[in-house]
């Protein structure tokens, strides 16, 4: 299921394989999120193009619209969006904590208030995963509380406790269907406290889940306090499961985590900074298309990148798209952005291989 291929002599950093359903993962990994089914401004040819090996889609969004039935008619989700390799699905939980004024969590689950038409939406652990099945997710997600940032540590231990309830639910109830191949992560919580981090890595390393991911981070904390926390929880994952840093993907975060012993990231920026024009420039460094300065600069985005974008277009064109409101500028920049970050990580994954 997966292969330690190799750790770094200087730091915790490894490489791995995980084999899935749809196809092996090269770790480390970078995921591009999909919530509904799509990478925004992005086809799935241009995924293809720029080597992404896994995408993200969102079981709250697709619950709404179009519906798992739906989806279950072609099959799964892989075939409703043309897409031939793996998918890991998020729970919801992420919701929990973004949709914080239209949903009330309970020992058993979360109501939503949706925020399409305002009806009222009920996850439960159970049918959470019963939700993944029915896409048919590579990697599934188990329902939990996202804590806010800041929060008391009591209101941490005390949503630390009821997601450990849930996900040994969701462990049970997914064992009913593991012989499918589909794998359920388990997600460690605990805030910014190291003593928590501590027991819910512990609590959820015993429910003997095929990964492990790390929860409650990139939620307003500083860089410096998450690469901390990431270290802190890393030392208590398990050496033979793939370890999942989520809603991180900013250059600048990268390579630490990766140290730390992080095999995979996801993260909505690298689209959403494109959309507001922003791209990346350098591993510690992003530009914005808009400045005056690259009103006549021939350039493309960045002169080392492979990509599509930085192969035919200049920084001019794609500042005119942007300033004329062009769809296509958010298409440009995005598949920038996101080849960027597969290129980075790919680089440091080589870095380790030939250490």
């Amino acid at each position: 299921m997966f292969e330690l291929i190799k750790t770094a002599k200087n730091h915790r950093g490894r490489v791995g394989k995980l084999h899935t359903n749809h196809g092996i993962i090269n770790t480390p990994a970078f995921m591009p999120v999909g919530t509904q089914g799509s990478v925004k401004a992005v086809t799935v040819d241009m995924l293809h193009d720029i080597n992404t090996q896994i995408i993200l889609g969102n079981t709250y969004h697709l619950s709404l619209r179009p519906g798992v039935d739906l989806i279950k008619e072609f099959g799964g989700l892989h075939r409703f969006i043309n897409w031939n390799k793996p998918i890991l699905t998020d729970s919801g939980g992420y919701q929990v904590f973004s949709l914080k004024g239209l949903r009330k969590v309970d020992n058993d689950g979360v109501t939503f208030q949706s925020h399409l038409d305002g009806s009222k939406v009920r996850f439960t652990p159970e049918g959470v995963v019963d939700l993944q099945l029915g896409f048919n997710s590579d990697i599934l997600m188990p329902l939990d509380i996202c804590t806010p940032y800041p929060a008391e540590k009591l209101q941490v231990a005390v949503d630390m406790a009821i997601t450990a309830k849930w996900e040994t639910r969701q462990r049970d109830h997914w064992e009913k269907h593991r012989d499918k191949g589909n794998l359920l992560f388990g997600i460690i919580q605990g805030g910014m406290h190291a003593d928590l981090r501590e027991e819910s890595a512990k609590d959820i390393t015993a429910l003997d889940f095929p990964g492990y991911a790390i929860g409650g981070l990139s939620v307003g904390e500083s860089a410096d306090i998450m690469s901390e926390m990431t270290a802190i929880t890393t030392a208590f994952m398990p050496e033979d499961k793939p370890r999942y840093l989520m809603g991180v993907g900013l250059p600048e975060n990268m390579r630490a985590a990766i140290e730390a012993g992080i095999d995979m990231f996801d993260c909505v920026a690298p689209t959403r900074l494109a959309r507001h024009g922003q791209f990346f420039a350098s591993e510690h460094q992003r530009s914005n298309i808009s400045n005056e300065q690259f009103k006549t600069d021939q350039r493309p985005l960045v002169e080392s990148c492979q990509c599509m974008t930085c192969q035919h277009y200049s920084r001019a064109y794609i500042r005119h798209l942007f300033k004329a409101k062009e769809m296509l500028a958010a298409t440009l920049l995005s598949v920038h952005n996101l080849a960027f970050l597969i290129h980075l990580v790919d680089e440091i994954r080589n870095d380790i291989l030939n250490q």
